[in-house]
């Protein structure tokens, strides 16, 4: 492969890598609006897109792989390739946990009437947005900077995910029958928000290292 072929692939490879991010901004985005909502129709609509973000993962790991097979690139190159292949499988996982959302908005528009969520899981579901947006603009741009606010902010979202938590289960403590039924799904939402907002910071990290060849330690290790 000489060096422009491989400029090529590698070009194609954050072509798609970002439309795999634009597409799971996306879906996060909706899931949200869908959940906030309760819009049924737009919940059914990010689930039918699972599929799509699997497909991403799936070419763009086998670019990765043919890119670091038949190049052996070095230094800057490979963080970028090797970085790529840490952040599709984070994306992957957003995109699951917004289809995650989405079918608990499902369930509690089919047996419950509509009761918009606690105010402090919707902020919380704002800001872990947010975060997913900042550390895809981080990638785009290679913005280090940016990185750090993302990461930054993941304690911001652990505390939220704490107090909402509490609230939650002094609500099923006090409540019985619908109200007890929401509670649980609004826990499970706040997991799978707090979930999303690791996996923007894993992002983050990821591009962190792409700029300055340092990975920090344990960001691996989230699920």
């Amino acid at each position: 492969m000489t060096r422009l072929h491989f400029d090529l692939e590698l070009k194609r490879l954050h072509t798609e890598l970002e439309g795999m991010c634009d597409l799971v901004q996306r879906l996060i985005r909706e899931a949200i609006t869908a959940l906030v909502n309760q819009d049924v129709a737009l919940a059914k609509g990010v689930y039918a897109e699972g599929g799509r973000v699997n497909d991403f993962e799936h070419k763009i790991e086998r670019l990765c792989l043919n890119l670091i097979a038949r190049q052996q690139p070095l230094a800057t190159d490979l963080r970028r390739i090797s970085a790529a292949l840490k952040i599709i499988t984070d994306m992957e996982r957003i995109g699951d946990q917004a289809e995650d959302i989405c079918m608990l908005t499902i369930k509690m528009a089919r047996y419950d009437e509509h009761t918009p969520p606690p105010a402090d899981l919707t902020e919380m579901a704002g800001k872990v947005a947010h975060m997913v947006d900042g550390a895809i603009d981080a990638y785009v741009r290679l913005d280090s900077a940016a990185a750090d606010a993302v990461c930054a902010a993941d304690d911001e979202i652990d505390a939220m995910f704490a107090e909402i938590i509490t609230a939650l289960g002094e609500s099923l403590r006090k409540n019985s029958g619908a109200a007890v039924f929401r509670a649980v799904n609004y826990v499970l939402v706040a997991k799978y928000l707090e979930r999303i907002a690791d996996h923007a910071t894993n992002i983050a990290e990821w591009v962190a290292f792409i700029v300055t060849g340092t990975h920090k330690e344990g960001s691996a290790n989230r699920l």
